[in-house]
């Protein structure tokens, strides 16, 4: 009996200095060059939720919100992060249940958005960053965004057509119109360098909806293939050019 109560508490000790002992994804910690595949198993080691990626929020001008696709390694998302930083802009990793449906995890997403919000009344504006998958995910606050802060949405080398499984198993259907306080860019790949889709009959990135705004993607990205999951590098560039020129 003794022995197997010591044994259970040793168990338990040692669980709780595992978890104790996972280091946090901070930011400033997270390495794009020679660290990035621990990096990314970094933020794909937290459990569901929303998580502020910088010690210090500025709780103002823009949160910015990344959304991960299915089976992520989470690497491809460590140099797009630290580019898009900047101190008017706090940096969010929304990890979520990337094998189940994509508008359950979207409304406790919005959840917690909202949450932010009412506590943090100076924040300016909410821009969700999606990738691939995660990009059905945003197309729920496509039409049921209903704060007056606006919404800014880059969906990056998804699938809004659909594809069959998810429509079957999910309902998911693509998105038909955008309200008014949400502005959504599309970042479309080219299907035939796309691991993802070049297989596909048809490209699933490819949908028809007023003031969604679309942009092709080149064939090449800083002397590379520009593919599935550099594509969010691209991306995260762009946005920083669109920022230099605003200012």
């Amino acid at each position: 009996m003794k022995s197997s109560y010591f044994l259970a508490s040793v168990l338990a000790l040692t669980s709780s200095f595992i978890l104790c002992s996972k280091e946090y994804p901070w930011l400033s910690k997270l390495d794009h060059n020679n660290g990035v595949f621990e990096s990314g198993e970094k933020l794909m080691s937290l459990e569901y939720g929303l998580y502020a990626l910088e010690k210090k929020l500025s709780n103002e001008g823009s949160i910015i919100i990344a959304i991960h696709g299915s089976k992520s390694r989470g690497y491809e998302w460590i140099y797009p992060l630290k580019t898009l930083d900047s101190k008017n802009h706090d940096v969010y990793f929304f990890r979520w249940n990337d094998q189940g449906c994509p508008d359950t995890s979207a409304i406790k997403l919005n959840k917690l958005i909202n949450e932010k919000l009412s506590k943090n009344t100076e924040i300016q504006r909410v821009v969700l960053i999606s990738h691939s998958y995660g990009g059905l995910l945003t197309t729920w606050f496509y039409k049921n965004w209903s704060k007056n802060t606006p919404m800014e949405i880059h969906a990056i080398a998804s699938p809004l057509a659909g594809m069959e499984i998810v429509n079957n198993i999910c309902g998911y259907s693509p998105p038909t119109k955008i309200k008014k306080e949400v502005s959504v860019s599309q970042w479309l790949t080219q299907k035939n360098l796309d691991a993802a889709f070049k297989d596909l009959e048809i490209d699933p990135q490819i949908i028809s909806l007023n003031r969604n705004k679309t942009f092709l993607l080149p064939t090449k990205y800083k002397n590379r293939r520009l593919g599935h999951n550099w594509s969010i590098s691209y991306v995260a560039d762009e946005i920083i050019k669109t920022r230099e020129k605003k200012n």
